[in-house]
């Protein structure tokens, strides 16, 4: 593991500065009711077809606890090597909007459910490094307001209200704004691959608010030693990012700004800002509030929340295998190249459909197919794995008519094309349409001869330049509408030619 800092450095009109990152996610949790009542969850209903009277914060109504909230919550705590805290309560978190009903948020405040843990990343060059997880807690979503609706009137639609969150805290232990998108990347894949979140972004399941505060060199290196602030610059915070590409820009905007009103000699006011994708950059939405600001206390509503250390246990036995082990294994049993594994292993569907087909195959070549051609096609068509016209089976049949030379690569795509049209599998759309691979090497040996005598000046060019062979093993691939053994036709090729 490589954990050496990685910071982005931007040049300033006074000299450089760097930036100094820490990501709060909020991940809804999978579940099909709310955290304290049994109200429906899930996208796509009528406003206010999923409220029941505790989330609508009805005089005498009073919260249940979801045990199954609290399972995923430990889940995902385990999932992350972090600190399981077998006692833990609920507070609330006092602050008023019209899509908040009750007028306060449960939530937990001083003892949450987990405590510390770690996320190693990946970043593009194959190095990685370690985010430090500081808590996770159990808290409600609010509602919605909808100011679109009407111009003079605004909604509120409480479908949200009181559905599961887990908030994951991390360290401020990122450099640049690559590494806060591919934190949020890792964090979202073992969420997915724990089953504790669909990780849906689009729909505000998962979504991130971003931490940014810029330092000159050398600062962040202090904190770490010593855990104190004061040696990074004032942070702001930029809420509901739910995007890979708006964490980025979104980071990049605001270190900017910050930077720049630093350099003319200004403060930086520590506050909540929103970002315009639109406009590409962020905006004051309010100051930042702290803790006594919120004015919490223990929900007296809720007693304090005891883990059973045996419950504990079973939910970990139940863990599946997580991303960082089944990319380990990959490598390990399929023979796959880091890079490989670590393409496979971004779905969990995927490396479950890679697993499916190399099973007695080529490896290398099974996940070339599934990670190039295969998951080219999904993505244009905006089809899941799961769903794909080709199945693991067809895939292995594919990479067998290959390994056995009935197929060349190239005739490879023409069959997968035709496989992907629904045309049948690859052994029968390979009969139906000719496609066998010739390696007839009496009928490959003419058609070498009449070129050589056809183009002698060219076979002497050869015999200088060995490399130039490939002009020949072209014009025999044309003149076999591509269905030459390439292995037979260089063979036969250097022999003729004497090479």
């Amino acid at each position: 593991m490589n954990d050496a800092t990685n910071s982005k450095i931007i040049q300033g009109r006074t000299g450089p500065w760097e930036i100094v990152l820490g990501l709060e996610v909020h991940a809804q949790v999978a579940s099909n009711a709310k955290l304290f009542s049994g109200a429906a969850v899930g996208a796509g209903a009528a406003p206010n077809a999923q409220v029941s009277l505790v989330d609508a914060a009805m005089p005498g109504m009073l919260p249940v606890i979801n045990r199954h909230c609290v399972e995923q919550a430990v889940k995902t705590g385990l999932g992350l090597k972090a600190q399981i805290n077998h006692w833990s309560r609920f507070d609330r978190k006092n602050y008023f909007y019209p899509d908040l009903p009750q007028g306060y948020q449960i939530s937990q405040f001083k003892d949450p459910i987990v405590g510390e843990g770690e996320v190693i990343v990946e970043r593009d060059d194959g190095s990685t490094f370690t985010v430090r997880i500081e808590r996770l807690h159990l808290e409600q979503d609010a509602g919605k307001s909808l100011h679109d609706q009407d111009p003079n009137c605004t909604y509120v639609d409480l479908n949200r209200s009181g559905t599961a969150l887990m908030e994951i805290v991390s360290k401020p232990d990122m450099r640049c704004a690559e590494e806060a998108a591919a934190y949020v990347k890792k964090l979202r894949t073992i969420l997915i691959y724990l089953g504790t979140c669909d990780g849906d972004m689009e729909k505000g399941n998962l979504r991130a608010d971003v931490n940014v505060s810029v330092c000159r060199p050398g600062a962040y290196e202090r904190f770490r030693e010593s855990g104190d602030f004061k040696h990074l610059g004032t942070r702001c915070e930029i809420k509901n990012v739910n995007s890979y590409r708006y964490i980025q820009q979104a980071i990049e905007y605001e270190a900017r700004r910050q930077i720049e009103i630093l350099e003319d000699g200004g403060s930086i006011d520590q506050e909540t800002r929103l970002f315009d994708p639109g406009k590409m950059e962020t905006r004051s939405m309010r100051s930042k509030e702290e803790a006594h600001d919120y004015r919490y206390f223990p929900d007296p509503d809720l007693l304090p929340l005891e883990l059973d250390p045996a419950w504990v246990k079973a939910i970990e036995a139940t863990l599946p295998e997580l991303p960082d082990a089944k990319k380990a294994r990959l490598q390990t049993q399929y023979g796959l190249t880091a890079y490989d594994a670590g393409v496979l292993i971004i779905e969990q569907a995927r490396a479950d459909f890679y697993e499916a087909a190399a099973k007695g195959r080529d490896a290398k070549l099974t996940a070339n197919w599934v990670t190039n051609d295969l998951a080219a096609r999904l993505t244009a068509g905006g089809i899941d794995i799961a769903d794909s016209p080709i199945s693991p089976a067809g895939i292995a049949e594919l990479v067998q008519l290959i390994e056995e030379g009935i197929i060349s690569s190239r005739i490879a795509k023409d069959v997968f094309e035709r496989m992907w049209a629904g045309e049948g599998a690859a052994g029968e759309v390979v009969e139906k349409a000719g496609l066998r691979q010739v390696s007839d090497t009496g009928a490959l040996e003419a058609i070498i001869d009449k070129l050589i005598a056809a183009n002698p000046g060219q076979a002497d060019a050869v015999k200088e330049k060995p490399q130039a062979i490939g002009w020949f093993v072209g014009q025999v691939m044309k003149e076999t509408g591509g269905k030459a053994n390439p292995g037979t036709v260089n063979q036969l090729l250097k022999a003729k030619l004497g090479l």
